[in-house]
């Protein structure tokens, strides 16, 4: 082995059959600072970790966020948001939600709470209700060309949807109100805002 390929070899570099031998110049430098020839990435010169793999956004989809105020027509049609509509425009899960509004889920969502109800005891009354009243009260709906879905009319009782609706962003699913109830729902939870946060987020806070 000539000079040359010692060098490249001792600080990391292969050398290539055919390629035109470094000069003197540039294998001392090599020689002298293996680290500035090396491919960015691992400590030995190895190919770096696709980015997009190891961010945490590739773990989860892209949240749901946002306060938007769509129109609802008499056949109960709402205008997903457009920023929704990666996560539920190919197909999502009204139901019931807590304190009368609409949920809309994701498929995998609706799946995981499902299955999450499910495997807890049936002896579990409370569970039994509520798997009953959460899954009588569910449709699929795949929103049409215009990124509309409708609301069924069993839901549009339960939420009292008819006047103005507020489209809401909570993470992992949407909801649907009726605009004048999510005012005075939020108007009496930010009084209790701040106290929330010190019960539910960890040590520390935002």
């Amino acid at each position: 082995m000539d000079d040359d390929s010692q060098a490249l070899q001792a600080a990391g570099g292969r050398a290539v059959p055919g390629a035109v031998p470094p000069t003197p110049a540039v294998t001392q430098n090599v020689a002298q600072n293996p680290a500035a020839f090396q491919t960015p990435g691992n400590a030995d010169g190895a190919a770096p970790l696709d980015a997009a793999a190891a961010s945490p956004s590739t773990l989860m989809p892209a949240l749901l966020l946002g306060t938007y105020t769509p129109k609802i027509d008499a056949k109960g049609r709402v205008a997903l948001p457009a920023k929704f509509r990666a996560q539920l425009g190919a197909g999502c899960v009204l139901a019931r939600g807590q304190e009368r509004c609409v949920y809309l889920l994701p498929i995998p969502e609706f799946r995981r709470i499902a299955g999450q109800v499910q495997r807890t005891s049936l002896s579990d009354k409370r569970a039994r209700n509520y798997l009953r009243v959460f899954l009588s009260g569910a449709v699929d709906e795949v929103p049409d060309k215009q990124g509309r879905v409708t609301v069924p009319p069993m839901l549009r009782e339960y939420a009292g949807l008819g006047g103005e609706i507020v489209v809401i962003g909570v993470g992992t699913r949407a909801e649907v109100w009726d605009k004048s109830t999510w005012e005075t729902y939020l108007a009496q939870q930010e009084d209790d805002y701040s106290d929330m946060a010190d019960d539910i987020l960890p040590a520390g806070g935002l």
